[in-house]
């Protein structure tokens, strides 16, 4: 073997003997490495799949892309496989994450506009408050002006937030995988040729859907983010909490808060993992889902009261706390009549006051804290999209390994991960 300009030259030496014919060793080397497919290809698949709507369609994409032909299956295979080791690089903590909590700054607020001369505002930026305060103080208060000066130097500067979340997939049950063997089985009997035996059988599931769990951390502005997900239940959804905690050093930030749905496992964990939390908030979306579902029960789809008192409701949890609200629902469900309303308004105030903790809206926003769940939500979609197109079903662990890639991508961390990859450990 030579080296010229840059490139291999392989010289081919051919063996012959009268018992075993003609030979060539090298050849066994070429044609193993011509059936590997390389690093570069399988990375451009794995992209490629996560917009395609089959893996038939992948392996078209490629072939146009990059001129690497495959079937579907062989793609399948290969993309699912992939997926599995970025779990276990994931699970044995070789995949950089990226960044960490010191590096999730809280953006500085816009300074206000310069008033004109003569004008007036209601509401003054900090640095004018601050500069009244000064002016009020006597001119020799040099300990009072010293110790608000530490005090605006001490206030926060980066934040993290918390999201977890569970996601129904669809799934290919027992049931289904026996019907499917059985057609191939008849299929090979019509055809009346011989064929290997199938593989071992791979048991489904008992539900045509089942729930995973996501987990995601993300700074204010969403720069940082670091998602995980799993087949496994709501203890193994914890450790993930615990494990990505871990990973970020959660507790170096200055402000650590959960914005979560009233989902009792997501509180669980969080209490019983003992994450270094400031604060767990009810998503607003969800509080506002069980406002509007009381409002139809009781008021009708399209009543214009019904309305008005949804908008009064949620104004006053998000400005006046829970309290207040729970003083005007009381009054509001003694004055109705009728069973079914008096149900659909027991349930909201049942709703309410088991996460009595978590509604601290005006807390939230007067520490400039996010009340929803979007960056959450959003990441529910993104993560399943390829999962949940038309006639999709799928086994657990495929499901889970696919659903590993996309997380890649969303947390930033897809170069980090082909790059570990060209230089392999142990």
């Amino acid at each position: 073997m030579l080296t010229i300009n840059g490139r291999v030259v392989l010289t081919r030496r051919r063996w012959h003997s009268a018992g075993d014919g003609t030979t060539a060793p090298i050849d066994s080397l070429l044609d193993a490495t011509e059936a590997t497919v390389s690093l570069g290809a399988r990375e451009l698949a794995c992209r490629l799949n996560g917009s395609s709507s089959n893996f038939d369609r992948t392996a078209q994409n490629l072939a146009r892309a990059a001129g690497v032909h495959a079937s579907g299956e062989l793609l399948r295979q290969l993309i699912e496989t992939e997926g599995k080791a970025v779990l276990k690089a994931q699970q044995n903590g070789t995949l950089p994450v990226g960044w960490s909590a010191r590096d999730c700054a809280i953006p500085k607020p816009e300074p206000a506009p310069a008033m004109a001369s003569g004008s007036s505002s209601r509401t003054p930026n900090v640095q004018s408050a601050v500069e009244t305060r000064h002016t009020e103080k006597p001119d020799g208060d040099a300990t009072a002006r010293a110790a608000e000066a530490d005090g605006l130097a001490s206030s926060p500067a980066t934040r993290v937030y918390l999201g977890s979340d569970g996601v129904l997939l669809p799934m290919v049950t027992d049931a289904e995988k026996r019907a499917r063997r059985r057609k191939i089985r008849q299929k090979r009997q019509r055809r009346g040729k011989k064929a290997e035996p199938l593989p071992p059988a791979k048991r489904g599931t008992d539900e045509a859907y089942k729930e995973f769990k996501i987990v995601t951390y993300y700074d204010e502005t969403q720069q940082h983010r670091l998602v995980s997900a799993t087949k496994g239940d709501h203890v193994v959804a914890g450790r993930l909490m615990r494990r990505d905690a871990c990973r970020i050093r959660l507790h170096e930030a200055d402000e650590k808060v959960a914005n979560v749905d009233g989902a009792p496992w997501i509180r669980n964990q969080i209490k019983g993992q003992s994450l270094p939390l400031d604060a767990v908030g009810l998503d607003f979306y969800h509080l506002a889902e069980h406002v509007h579902s009381a409002r139809r029960t009781v008021f009708g789809e399209e009543d214009k009261a019904g309305e008005q008192w949804t908008s009064e409701i949620l104004h006053a949890y998000k400005h006046e706390g829970y309290d207040a609200v729970w003083e005007q629902l009381v009054r509001w469900r003694s004055g109705l009549r009728g069973r079914t309303k008096r149900e659909a308004a027991d349930a909201l105030m049942h709703y309410v006051a088991e996460r009595r903790e978590m509604i601290c809206y005006p807390e939230f926003l007067g520490r400039g804290w996010q009340i929803g769940s979007g960056p959450t939500e959003a990441s529910c979609k993104t993560t399943t999209a390829r999962l949940k197109r038309s006639g999709m079903r799928w086994d657990r662990d495929n499901a889970e390994a696919i659903m590993a890639l996309a997380c890649l991508e969303e947390s930033g961390q897809w170069k980090l991960y082909w790059q570990s990859r060209l230089t392999p450990t142990g």
